[in-house]
C-alpha cells in the first residue's frame, strides 16, 4: 500500500482543515488507517485511527471532539476533519496503514508527510 496525505496548509486559531490520505495497491478497504503528528522538537504521537473491521474509530484525548477520522473504502482516500484547531496543532501530520496496528507506531506502510500550521 503507497499512501499520500494531502491537505495541510496554514490556518488561524478556530479554523479548520480537512486532510485526506490516498492510497494505491490492493485491499484498502483490509487496512486500519491511522493519522499521527510530529511537531518540532518532539516525538510521533497518535492522533486518529479508523478500523477496516465495522469501522471503529480512536482518537488521543487531545483531539477528542475537535478532529474527526473517516474513510470512503470505494476511493481508496481516508480523511481527517480537523476543526477548532490550536497552535499547539502545528506539526506534520502522517497517514498510515496497518492490519493490525491502531493507536501505536507499529504501522507498516506511511504515508509523507503534510505541515499543518496554526497561527495564534
Amino acid at each position: 500500500v503507497q499512501l499520500q496525505a494531502s491537505g495541510g496548509g496554514l490556518v488561524q486559531a478556530g479554523g479548520s482543515l480537512r486532510l485526506s490520505c490516498a492510497a494505491s495497491g490492493r485491499a484498502f478497504g483490509s487496512y486500519n488507517i491511522g493519522w499521527f503528528r510530529q511537531a518540532p522538537g518532539k516525538e510521533r504521537e497518535f492522533v486518529a485511527a479508523i478500523s477496516w473491521i465495522g469501522g471503529r474509530t480512536y482518537y488521543a484525548d487531545s483531539v477528542k471532539g475537535r478532529f474527526t477520522i473517516s474513510r470512503d473504502n470505494a476511493k481508496n482516500t481516508a480523511y481527517l476533519q480537523m476543526n477548532s484547531l490550536k497552535p499547539e496543532d502545528t506539526a506534520v501530520y502522517y497517514c498510515a496503514a496497518d492490519r493490525v496496528a491502531t493507536m501505536t507506531l507499529e504501522y507498516n506502510y506511511w504515508g509523507q508527510g503534510t505541515l499543518v500550521t496554526v497561527s495564534s
